[in-house]
Formats: structure tokens, C-alpha cells, sequence
């Protein structure tokens, strides 16, 4: 068992992939770090899938420690389509690209979309490909065709983005078919996490909550925001409260809004998170050189540490864990630039909470002032949904928090949740599990403060923790 001198705050979500597509890959993910493991179901397959998620839950086990899976619908995202014998197309700045709907690719400079741009672009707007790496002007539209001309040099593959920053398009269905059928697989797997994509509005959530509840799935739900509709203040606050946590998608949120917009937006949404009692997560490109190189650089080392210093609960690799060189090294660089900005730059929270939830708010922000005025080493948490540990967190308090709950599902939520380390127990075990930990050597110290959070025997009609103690383990 570790330290507490290792115990990060901010946790690491890393993306399942190609690069770590075997048992002792993802055993080596969770030895560097790793709290919590993203399945894109952009890529993959069902029998990858199963493969990763068996191999995730049995060394968790193994090791003792709690891990999240999330499973990430692809949403309707506009893509290139199928390019021919899965080619590299390269494209010279002036070059004119086509992009029309449904087409089979044969080779040519008229490359097939997922989406039939026609029924909104318009000529002279722009519209960016793979990433925002090809810009192209619309000069155009003949038909189910639209013409562009290429800005730059580079190239393009299959299934890689299409963005369009000043187009009104209308895209559909929040959930595609495609997102319904994975929807649909994963209703009966053990996911803890729900995340989906390119949410404009709060009206969006509800319309998915719906098609999870008529299917059976039970489990929170965290918007990606990525598009400038959602980022816009007039939605931005509706969509926080609707939602179970906030991914920071930066890569399509700058496309489509600008480079610029995003460390704004990136700030009012961990501010927003704290603010309502939600899960903030910062995602993409955060280590983005360390696909091809085995050391970050400065600016990515320092934008790692300003997710940190700001109190996000989770900080995202991408494409470093999903297909990159070097993907434990990339877990191992940002589990060090946590732990060091978390000791030298302590967090205060962005936002003083003004939750509905007054009686559970009013208790934990008790025992963090407590926790915090005795030094104490860490609270315990009694949580049988884990509200509890989600309220202590939001207040981030500097040691810290043990979750002990009575199922695995929820001590894996709690996994991803700030300074918080999910465990199995049941009501009334809280301060067994510590004293356990604090026999392993978990605390580092002898003796130890805890402050332990719980419901009174005498309360067995509620379900929320209503008491607030100090003890300490090893007092002679």
C-alpha cells in the first residue's frame, strides 16, 4: 500500500487503446497511477472491449485498488469518411477538396463525409479537418458536394473530424444509431461512468437520461463540452446542473470556438463544477508530445499543474495512452507534476458552494473545517452513494479522504473523485478500514488524526451520514 506522501488529488483518467492493449500494459497503467480507464467507443470493438474490461477489474482487485471505467459514446460527430484502402490523403495549401456525403472514396481529391455538409455550409465559411490540423475555406457547394480550398499543407485519414465553427448545422439526434447500439452493449457491462459527446443544450441530457431509464442503466452521467453552443454562458450553468460531472474537451471545443476561448471556459467549468457539486474533468492533448517522445514539454508540464492548482478532480490522457510510444511514462510525467504542485501550491476552491443540498453540504463542510484545523491526516467517509464523499471533496480539503462504501460500484465512482481513495465496507466499518490502512502503513505517521464522517446507529431510517468525530489511531 502506498504512502500518503503519494496520494495524488487530482486523479488520472487514461484512454484504453491499441498502445495498451494487453494485460500487463493495463496492470502497468494502474501501478503508475492511473485511478481511472476511458473506453472511446469511437474505435474498438465488442471483443476488445470485454478483453480490457476483464483485465482492468482483475488486477484492481488483485492490488486492492478501486478503479473507474468510463464508457464514452462517439456521438454525432462529423467525420471524414472511409478513404480508400484506409489511405493517407496528403493535401498542399490550394489545393480544392470536395466533401460529399455517402460517396465511396476512389483515390481522388473527392473525399466521402459522414454527414451531408450541403444542407448548411456556405461559401466563404470555414471548415476545418483532423483536428483543426487542415483549414479550408467553403468556396462551393454544387449539389451533395462541397467545394473547399486547403490553407495549408498536410494530410488527412479516415474517420477524423469534420468541423465546422461557422455553421448553423443541424446534426440530429443528440445520440446516433451507432450510440444507441453501443448504449445498448453496455447496459449490462459494469461501466461506472456514462460519458457523451457534443451536448449543446441542458434539454440534451434529458432526452439521454430518458433513453438510459427506458433501458435500464443506472449510472452517472458526464457531458463532454465541446461545442461553442454549449460553451455559451447562456447554457453553460444549465448544462453543469443537469449533469453528474463536466469533461473539458478541449481539442473540438478550440476548433470549434477558439484556442482562445478554452482556458476561460476551462476555469468556469471547474468553478461551475464545484459551485453545483459535480465531477470536473480536463481532457486532450495535455501530453500530447509524449505520443512520440518519452518527456513532456514545458508548456504541457505547466498546463497539467494549472488543471491541478485550479481543483480539477481528473485530468485526461488521450491519444498518449490510446496509441502513443510511451504511455506509462506519460501516466508516470503527470502523476509527478500533480504531486508536486499539489504539495507547493495548496488548492483552494474556485467557488464557495451554494448547494440545494444544505444538511449534507453543512456536514461535510464541518468536517473538512475540522480536518483542517486539527492537521488531521485524513476524513473518513461512510457513503452508501457516495454524495457524501462528493460534498467533502468539493470543499478540497488538504489531507485525504477515505470513501467506505458497501458496494464496488461505488467505491470505483469515488475513485475519481478530488483527494478521494474508494474502499469496500459497510456502514459502521469506516473507522476498521482506517485503522487497517494506518497498520499497513498508509499514513506515513505515528500516531494519525482522522476525523470520520457517518450516520448514528440511532438514525437507521436515513441514509445520510449525520456525525462528525475525531479519533486517533495508535494513541498510546
Amino acid at each position: 500500500m502506498s504512502n500518503k506522501l503519494t496520494m495524488k488529488n487530482t486523479k488520472i483518467l487514461a484512454t484504453i487503446g491499441p498502445a495498451v492493449d494487453s494485460q500487463e500494459k493495463i496492470a502497468a497503467l494502474i501501478d503508475a497511477g492511473v485511478n481511472g480507464c476511458r473506453m472511446n467507443f469511437s474505435h474498438g470493438n465488442p471483443e476488445e472491449r470485454n478483453m480490457q474490461f476483464q483485465w482492468i477489474r482483475e488486477y484492481s482487485a488483485k492490488v486492492g485498488k478501486h478503479v473507474a471505467i468510463l464508457q464514452d459514446l462517439q456521438g454525432p460527430k462529423i467525420r471524414i469518411g472511409q478513404l480508400k484502402d484506409d489511405m493517407q490523403f496528403d493535401i498542399e495549401a490550394g489545393d480544392e477538396i470536395g466533401l460529399t456525403y455517402g460517396i465511396e472514396h476512389d483515390g481522388g481529391n473527392n473525399l466521402p463525409s459522414q454527414f451531408d455538409l450541403s444542407q448548411g455550409a456556405k461559401p466563404g465559411e470555414r471548415i476545418y479537418l483532423f483536428d483543426g490540423r487542415i483549414k479550408t475555406i467553403v468556396e462551393r457547394i454544387e449539389g451533395a458536394t462541397v467545394w473547399v480550398r486547403a490553407e495549408n499543407s498536410g494530410y488527412v485519414i479516415s474517420r477524423k473530424s469534420i468541423n465546422l465553427p461557422d455553421t448553423n448545422f443541424d446534426q440530429g439526434q443528440i445520440l446516433t444509431e451507432k450510440d444507441i447500439a453501443d448504449l445498448e452493449w453496455g447496459a449490462d457491462k459494469d461501466f461506472d461512468y456514462l460519458a457523451v459527446s457534443f451536448i449543446h443544450k441542458a434539454s440534451d441530457l434529458d432526452y439521454i437520461r430518458q433513453m438510459m431509464a427506458d433501458r435500464g442503466i443506472d449510472r452517472p452521467l458526464i457531458t463532454k463540452l465541446e461545442t461553442k453552443m454549449g460553451a455559451d454562458p447562456d447554457n453553460l450553468e444549465d448544462i453543469v446542473k443537469k449533469s453528474d460531472g463536466v469533461m473539458v474537451a478541449r481539442g473540438d471545443l478550440s476548433t470549434e470556438a477558439g484556442l482562445e476561448v478554452v482556458p476561460v471556459v476551462q476555469r468556469k467549468i471547474i468553478a461551475l463544477c464545484q459551485k453545483h457539486c459535480k465531477l470536473s474533468i480536463v481532457a486532450t492533448q495535455m501530453m500530447a508530445s509524449m505520443v512520440d517522445n518519452p518527456e513532456p514539454t514545458r508548456a504541457e508540464v505547466s498546463d497539467v499543474a494549472t488543471a491541478a492548482i485550479e481543483g480539477a478532480d481528473v485530468v485526461m490522457l488521450s491519444e498518449e495512452t490510446a496509441m502513443g510510444h510511451y504511455p506509462i511514462e506519460a501516466v508516470q510525467a503527470m502523476k509527478k507534476t500533480i504531486l508536486y504542485a499539489q504539495e507547493h501550491l495548496p488548492v483552494n476552491p474556485l467557488y464557495v458552494r451554494e448547494g440545494s443540498d444544505v444538511y449534507r453540504d453543512s456536514i461535510a463542510e464541518s468536517a473538512v473545517m475540522m480536518a483542517q484545523r486539527t492537521e488531521a491526516d485524513a476524513i473518513v467517509v461512510e457513503t452508501s452513494s457516495g454524495k457524501m464523499a462528493r460534498n467533502i471533496a468539493i470543499h478540497r480539503p488538504k489531507c485525504p479522504i477515505l470513501a467506505v462504501a458497501p458496494s464496488d460500484r461505488v467505491a470505483n465512482q469515488t475513485s475519481l473523485l478530488y483527494a478521494t481513495h474508494g474502499f469496500y465496507g459497510q456502514a459502521g466499518e469506516g473507522v476498521a478500514v482506517a485503522q487497517r490502512l494506518f497498520d499497513e502503513g498508509f499514513f506515513g505517521k505515528d500516531p494519525a488524526t482522522i476525523i470520520v464522517v457517518r450516520r448514528s446507529p440511532e438514525t437507521a431510517q436515513s441514509s445520510i451520514a449525520n456525525t462528525i468525530q475525531l479519533q486517533v489511531l495508535g494513541a498510546q
